[in-house]
């Protein structure tokens, strides 16, 4: 067994020579990389990214990403590629090669075929004078001095320099295409992550009872309409205007000042500037202002009318917290 410390300075220098080697790539963002968004924005085909080994999974991440900020793109694996896969590749198709030696038999089998087709090639290759460096359009270069491996050998160092090549190439596309929240929200609609950007409040109010009492209402018609609705407030309106917003903990308060409840009315009980939202906006929106203000209820208006409510417990329900 390991010692702890032993333990401790291997997993250190592991995050240590891998950030070293994300750090290198800073001087390969060049005017090969120009080249190759702008080629990637100009095209009106899609992008093919194609590897082997640990490089076909970086290859597939990066894929990913890029379909979903925006640019079209397709996986193929290099030794399929030669067994059939290469019949995906279309005429204005780019094509992306990753590897770390760019001498690998699949590479250099395919890398000349990719050539005959003529779809322009783009190498991600950490050795320059590689059969795919030579055979490629343009290059990015992906080159790491050491693997985090003792014995240099397990894809480590190389493998995060590709995916940290492979993020950079898609945020860069990514501003190219003006890509903003609306478009995210377009292609993440399912999960938390997408309800953060497409989920309105209205959509939630109306999952909810539209709680409501007038301002001559009585103290047992308000913990009545609180009580029967089980959102903790009442929306005190006229003609749908809102007046005011009565919690139970302003019933509670009121409990502990008033023993003689016969005159008291729910416009004595209400807090008259009640925080509210436009049903249009995002339910993210809504948790900002809830959390701001340290409540748990937030009025729904249309247009300045009354709507609904939001609840705190809505947000919890859909993961927006």
């Amino acid at each position: 067994m390991k010692s702890k410390k032993s333990i401790i300075e291997a997993g250190v220098n592991t995050l240590q020579l891998e950030a070293q080697a994300i750090l290198g790539l800073i001087n390969n963002i060049n005017d090969d990389f120009v080249k190759v968004v702008d080629l990637i924005i100009e095209s009106k085909g899609r992008v093919i990214v194609t590897g082997i080994g640990k490089s076909a999974i970086i290859a597939q991440k990066i894929v990913a990403t890029f379909n979903s900020t925006g640019t079209p793109s397709i996986f193929m694996h290099a030794a399929d590629a030669v067994h059939g896969d290469l019949g995906m590749i279309q005429q204005n198709d780019i094509v992306i090669c990753i590897s770390k030696s760019g001498n690998t038999p699949e590479i250099k089998v395919l890398a000349p075929l990719l050539k005959q087709s003529g779809n322009t090639m783009i190498g991600m290759i950490g050795q320059l004078n590689s059969e795919l460096a030579m055979q490629a359009d343009l290059v990015l270069n992906t080159y790491v001095e050491k693997e985090a491996c003792p014995h240099n050998l397990a894809p480590t160092t190389s493998t995060t320099a590709q995916l940290a090549m492979g993020d950079a190439l898609a945020i860069c596309l990514l501003h190219a295409r003006d890509f903003n929240e609306q478009d995210f929200a377009r292609y993440h609609p399912g999960g938390a992550l997408g309800k953060k950007l497409y989920l309105k409040t209205g959509d939630l109010a109306l999952k909810n009872q539209k709680p409501e009492i007038s301002p001559d209402a009585s103290v047992k018609d308000v913990i009545v309409e609180i009580s029967q609705n089980r959102l903790g407030a009442v929306v005190v309106v006229n003609q749908n205007v809102i007046l005011g917003v009565i919690t139970d903990g302003d019933i509670r308060r009121m409990l502990e000042k008033h023993s003689d409840l016969t005159n008291i009315k729910a416009s004595d009980l209400m807090n008259p500037n009640p925080k509210k939202i436009e049903k249009d906006l995002l339910a993210l929106n809504a948790l900002e202002i809830i959390k701001e203000n340290n409540i748990t209820q937030l009025l729904v208006t249309d247009a300045g009318s009354y709507f609904g409510i939001v609840h705190l417990h809505d947000l919890l329900q859909e993961g927006i917290i």
